[in-house]
């Protein structure tokens, strides 16, 4: 499967989930914990350099630590034992203090909120990066007119920038609700074995308190062994956001079409090629893009249905997690640093998209007309008259402007000059340039907040 990850998870945040980075977060929680444990007078001090020197990964026999983890049904009994052992070799006194007073949960749990502590950091950087392609972008191609199209078919012209814009808007979104989480998920956990603390007696909460410090996260008001909402609001989060990718991308595909031709992805040696036709240039970031989307929702399905865990200690609902969340987060890590690319160097084809808006010969601006002759005629009677003249135009492969100019209601109340106006896209983009200035603003001053 690595040799899908250049493909799939190609951002900073696979570094996060690997291996090293899953032991290393729970030894970070168990050098947390002994010294939390000695400022609080529960341990010795001459116990907390042992312990915190031997809480390194590279010390970690891992092939053995799978194999054993396959027996103990978790990593940390396993990697508990080759901890203490260490610890042993080191100071047979400071060996009877490793994981005092901690459940497996414990360390599982917290070690992974650090983990997504840094990977949160990083999805943090990565998101206003490609908000900042998405401006960019948007102010760049805000006049630049297009067909807009509704069920597939053409239906008035809209922007390129518009596109962006809506597109950008709904990242703000995502940006001030990933702001908004952090404090939420970013949380201790520390119950002992059944959430209670009850080995650490009167020294829970002072403990409590202090490794929480320790670890720079939050103390919460009750241990969540069992409660998983926190680990289901960073699984949605992160899916919904890749939503928001895989709508672009699917979009951005289309009108990469051959037909279409209105966009394409950036040019470089051996980049979406085909094994057998020279001529191919395949869209093969928005496949990334689109794969990432098309899994997403599956892998967040499971930890919705992981939230049905059994009393104090789940069986089976919180295993279920621990592949299931750092593979959705690897995956739309992807999807946004292939976003990021292909947003910042894309090709646009301005003068294919005006031509495009030309292939109905003026049926995409028949709105317009129909507006402008209702001020005479009534909505109801110019719409029947329009639409006829549109089939009519169809039927004969004509240009609409050349029936409405030949047919005696419509040239009654409007002109040749008027009609050339009317069947114009440029005029007919509406509120379109204001739109996208009113999302670039709002960019602009949530890129400036504290």
């Amino acid at each position: 499967m690595s040799l899908l990850t250049p493909m799939l998870r190609s951002s900073p945040l696979t570094a996060w989930f690997s291996d090293a980075q899953r032991v290393q977060g729970m030894l970070d929680f168990e050098a947390a914990l002994v010294r939390a444990q000695a400022s609080c007078g529960m341990v010795p001090q001459d116990a907390v350099a042992p312990i915190v020197s031997a809480c390194q990964h590279s010390a970690i026999d891992f092939p053995a630590l799978g194999l054993a983890a396959a027996s103990a049904g978790n990593l940390a009994i396993p990697l508990m034992k080759q901890l203490t052992a260490r610890v042993k070799t080191q100071d047979a006194g400071a060996a009877r203090y490793v994981h005092w007073g901690a459940t497996s949960q414990d360390a599982i749990d917290s070690g992974l909120v650090l983990q997504l502590r840094g990977a949160l950091d990083e999805t943090e950087r990565l998101l206003q990066q490609l908000i900042d392609g998405f401006a960019m972008q948007a102010e760049r191609y805000q006049n630049t007119v297009m067909p807009g199209r509704t069920w597939m078919q053409h239906a008035l012209p809209v922007t390129f920038g518009l596109k962006l814009a809506g597109t950008l808007d709904a990242l703000l979104r995502w940006q001030q609700r990933l702001r908004e989480m952090r404090p939420r998920v970013l949380v201790l956990q520390f119950g002992g074995a059944a959430g209670t603390l009850d080995s650490l007696k009167a020294d829970a909460s002072p403990v409590a308190a202090a490794l929480a410090s320790q670890l720079g996260l939050t103390l919460p008001d009750t241990p969540w062994h069992s409660q998983r909402d926190r680990l289901l609001e960073v699984g949605a989060w992160f899916a919904g956001l890749c939503g928001t990718l895989g709508k672009f991308a699917n979009d951005f595909s289309l009108l990469m079409q051959t037909e279409v031709a209105e966009v394409s992805e950036p040019v470089a040696e051996g980049r979406g090629g085909s094994s057998t036709m020279p001529h191919k240039r395949n869209p093969i970031a928005c496949s990334a893009i689109l794969t990432a989307a098309q899994r997403t929702p599956g892998l967040v399905a499971t930890l919705y249905a992981s939230q049905i865990q059994q009393h104090e200690r789940a069986l089976g609902g919180w295993q279920a997690e621990w592949e299931t969340l750092p593979e959705l987060i690897m995956l739309v890590g992807g999807a946004l640093a292939q976003s990021d690319a292909l947003v910042r160097e894309m090709q646009v084809f301005p003068q294919k998209m005006r031509a495009d808006l030309e292939i109905t010969h003026g049926l995409i601006m028949a709105e317009a007309v129909t507006l402008a002759l209702a001020a005479f005629i009534g909505k109801a009677d110019a719409h029947h008259r329009i639409e006829a003249l549109c089939r009519q135009a169809i039927d004969e492969s004509r240009p609409l402007q050349a029936l409405l100019e030949n047919d005696p209601l419509v040239s009654q109340h409007l002109s040749p000059p008027r009609l050339t106006q009317l069947l114009d896209p440029a005029t007919a983009t509406g509120s379109a340039e204001r739109f996208v200035r009113q999302v670039v603003a709002r960019y602009k001053e949530q890129r400036d907040e504290p």
